[in-house]
């Protein structure tokens, strides 16, 4: 007899909801953070120059700079390439708004790419029709932790003269043939927002390989001030500063990289747990009509941020909307990732793209949601992900 599911009634595969993306924060973090508040230094000083040197170590780059979020990040790069009204910059659809917001801050206008509907990245094949005079960088997205082909947009990026900026928000430790995220474009954004890798509750940090760039996003971020005045407070004693340029306030403060320097310092323990749950997703899934999982690459190293599937209408009753309904009444909370901007009520008017535009992002992005796949899930909270998935599409199986 076929079990009856939650959503009609039945008993949930589990009796606690199981929370979507929940941080693990350890005895570590929290003695840390204690430790910062009791030195009587809690802004931007030696935790966050400390993290900041730990993390150009760990992705191997030359320069890294702590920020209040990747959001930052991209926005300083873009302000640093003098990014300004007129100018485009190329990007994904298939993204979270900030990708694309940060271009509209400076007054451009961001250009959508369609993505390839297996890695749920931007197309580089799609990319070169997209460039015009007014193009001044490229933006793309290492969409689920999955490295995009980084060496044909980096050849179309130089042949056009062109800045590239990672938004690598899902992809700390991403690996693309040989190369660490962060490493590759002119400048590497990430994210420590709650859900993330790593956390520092909120947080985000940018990498680059340019000294010339790292300062004058280094002085953009805290208010264009000159850099005497990041140590006004000191023991070495109080330094008259200037106003270089109209900054922003986006540095990251010494609780944040308390947090921080034990999360990173867990990063690749923490990514092979993820990656065992990954693979056993995939295993479990794999023959199932209903749904698609991701696919393999060789010569990259995928993040393991996101586990996503697609619905496939043609084997089942129902779409994706009700399939996470019937997902969360089993007590399994799941993430969609992501709608796709071409779609959203603020760029279907700024941009008025045709119908039918982007069909790759449009369909997937009807179709896709993210499971559960957090270092702190256990073994017991996969094996009920896995049975509240077959229990749906046994239900609603045509």
């Amino acid at each position: 007899m076929e079990e009856k599911l939650a959503i009609n009634g039945g008993t949930p595969v589990r009796k606690n909801f199981l929370i979507f993306g929940a941080p693990q924060i350890n005895q570590e973090e929290i003695d840390e953070v204690v430790a910062t508040l009791k030195s009587g230094w809690i802004g931007t000083g030696p935790k966050t120059k400390q993290f900041e040197e730990n993390f150009r170590d760990y992705i191997g780059s030359k320069y890294a700079l702590a920020l209040n979020s990747c959001t930052a990040g991209m926005a300083l790069a873009l302000k640093a390439f003098d990014i300004k009204q007129g100018d485009e910059v190329i990007t994904t659809p298939l993204t979270f708004s900030a990708t694309a917001n940060v271009i509209v801050h400076q007054n451009a206008k961001p250009i959508f790419v369609d993505i390839n509907k297996e890695t749920l990245n931007i197309d580089p094949e799609k990319i070169q029709e997209k460039i015009t005079e007014k193009t001044k960088a490229i933006l793309p997205v290492h969409m689920a932790g999955r490295p995009c082909e980084m060496d044909e947009i980096m050849r179309i990026a130089e042949e056009n003269n062109l800045h590239v900026i990672e938004d690598a928000a899902h992809a700390i430790e991403a690996i693309y043939k040989n190369k660490k995220i962060g490493n590759i474009g002119h400048v590497s954004a990430f994210s420590f927002y709650p859900t993330k890798n790593l956390t520092t509750i909120e947080g985000g940090m940018v990498t680059t390989n340019d000294k010339e760039l790292e300062e004058k996003m280094r002085i953009l971020s805290l208010h264009g001030i000159s850099k005497d005045a990041w140590k006004r407070y000191t023991e070495s004693g109080f330094k008259i500063y200037d106003t270089l340029s109209p900054g922003y306030k986006f540095n990251m403060t010494d609780i944040q990289a308390s947090v921080g320097l034990h999360q990173l310092a867990r990063l690749e323990e923490n990514w092979k747990l993820r990656d065992y749950y990954f693979k056993l997703y995939n295993e479990a899934f794999t023959d199932l009509k209903g749904i698609s999982t991701p696919i393999e690459e060789k010569n990259i190293r995928h993040a393991r941020h996101l586990y996503t599937i697609k619905i496939n209408p043609k084997y089942l009753k129902i779409d994706r909307n009700e399939f996470c309904a019937a997902l969360q009444a089993e007590n399994i909370g799941i993430g969609i990732h992501f709608i796709s901007l071409h779609k959203s009520s603020f760029y279907k008017k700024l941009l008025n793209l045709p119908a039918g535009s982007l069909p790759n992002a449009g369909e997937v992005s009807d179709r896709i949601l993210s499971l559960p796949i957090s270092a702190k899930l256990t073994m017991q909270d996969v094996d009920d992900v896995i049975k509240a998935v077959k229990k749906i599409i046994n239900h609603y199986k045509k």
